[in-house]
C-alpha cells in the first residue's frame, strides 16, 4: 500500500504544483503579486496531499515567537523546506543561490522573499546576506536557514555550516532551533504512513561565542534524532 500511496501522491500533488508555478509565472506579466499567495496555496496543498494521500499527519510542540529571531531548522527531507511557510507568517529563508539562477523560478524566489547564499564567496557572501536578512527583519519577518546546508539522514549528525555562526554574530537575534524526524517517513521514494514531529526549541538568546552556540543549536535541532 506504501507503493500505491506514493504513486498516488507524486501525481497528485506535483500536477497540481504544475499548475500553481504556471500560474506564479503568469503572475509576473502583472507585477508578481500573486507569487506570495500562490506560495502559500501550494504549501497547504502539499499538506493536504500528504496527509490525506500518504497518511502522514504533523505534530508540531511549541510555536513561533512574536519578536524576531533566526530559526534554525534541521534538515532530513523536502517536506520541512516544502512546510515553512506553514509553519511561519511569510518566512524568509535562507536558500542556495543556484536555485535563483533557475529560468523563472528564481524570479518568483525573489519576489517572496527569499534570501541568496552563494556559499564560494567568502565574506562577500556574508555581507550580501546580512543585508537582505536584515530588510526581511524591517519586514517583520521570521528568518529561517537549514544551518547543516544540505540534507541529513535520520540518525546522523553533520556539522553546522560555517555561515551560521557569522549571521548569528551580525544579526543579533536570539536562535529558536526547531527538530523535525521527516526522514524515516518522507525521505524515501515509497513514503511511509505515520506522524512527523517539529519541535520549537528554547530560544538561545544572542551574543554567545561560536563553539557555545554551535553546540546548543546541533543538541537542539537533533533532539528528535534518535
Amino acid at each position: 500500500m506504501a507503493v500505491v500511496r506514493s504513486l498516488l501522491f507524486y501525481v497528485v500533488f506535483y500536477s497540481v504544483t504544475a499548475v500553481l508555478v504556471t500560474g506564479g509565472l503568469l503572475s509576473l506579466l502583472f507585477g508578481g503579486r500573486g507569487v506570495v499567495p500562490i506560495t502559500h496555496a501550494w504549501a497547504r496543498w502539499h499538506r493536504w496531499c500528504v496527509h490525506h494521500l500518504v497518511g502522514i499527519s504533523l505534530r508540531e510542540e511549541g510555536s513561533p515567537m512574536a519578536e524576531p529571531a533566526l530559526y534554525a531548522i534541521k534538515h532530513e527531507s523536502f517536506f520541512e523546506a516544502i512546510e515553512t511557510p506553514n509553519l511561519f507568517s511569510r518566512p524568509a529563508v535562507f536558500a542556495k543561490a543556484e536555485l535563483f539562477r533557475i529560468p523563472g523560478w528564481g524570479r518568483l524566489a525573489q519576489l517572496y522573499g527569499l534570501v541568496p547564499v552563494e556559499r564560494s564567496q567568502g565574506a562577500r557572501t556574508l555581507r550580501a546576506m546580512i543585508a537582505g536578512a536584515k530588510k526581511r527583519i524591517e519586514e517583520g519577518r521570521p528568518l529561517v536557514i537549514f544551518p547543516e546546508g544540505t540534507r541529513v539522514p535520520h540518525g546522523q549528525k553533520a556539522p553546522l555550516q560555517s555561515g551560521f555562526a557569522g549571521l548569528y554574530k551580525l544579526l543579533g537575534l536570539p536562535v529558536i532551533p526547531v527538530a523535525v524526524d521527516s526522514g524515516p517517513l518522507y525521505h524515501r521514494l515509497w513514503k511511509q504512513r505515520g506522524t512527523i514531529t517539529v519541535r520549537f526549541g528554547e530560544p538561545i538568546p544572542p551574543g554567545l561565542p561560536r563553539e557555545e552556540i554551535e553546540t546548543r543549536v546541533k543538541a537542539a535541532i537533533n533532539a528528535l534524532n534518535g
